[in-house]
């Protein structure tokens, strides 16, 4: 099921000849060239991108505007991308950040 808007009232019409492949947490989709990666994500039904790194919790597109960090993956193996920001390109392999190991340890204890 196609989840993307492909006729905006501002943006206008999407290209739809313009489809890409790319895997997520090793599973293969389809998003348009150049759209950003939480786009071609959400269109494709994906909503967590990414797990708190202590509480495990779900984490997804919150601001959209590359402010807050939420939406972080790994891209082609390079940490701390920010999926709003990014755009796709057709082979990438996004990769959601897991909950770190428990307990986590704490730095600051160590240089006090």
């Amino acid at each position: 099921m196609n989840r993307r808007i492909l006729d905006h009232p501002i943006l206008g019409k999407a290209k739809e000849d313009n489809y890409v492949s790319f895997t997520f947490n090793h599973q293969s989709y389809k998003g348009l060239k150049n759209e950003p990666l939480a786009a071609a994500l959400l269109a494709n039904g994906v909503r967590t991108l990414r797990y708190h790194e202590e509480s495990g919790s779900c984490r997804g597109i919150y601001c959209n505007i590359g402010h807050c960090f939420e939406c972080r993956v790994t891209v082609n193996g390079k940490q701390a991308e920010r999926a709003c920001l990014t755009p796709l390109q057709d082979g990438m392999v996004i990769e959601s950040n897991e909950k770190l190991p428990t307990p986590v340890k704490d730095w600051s204890a160590e240089h006090e």
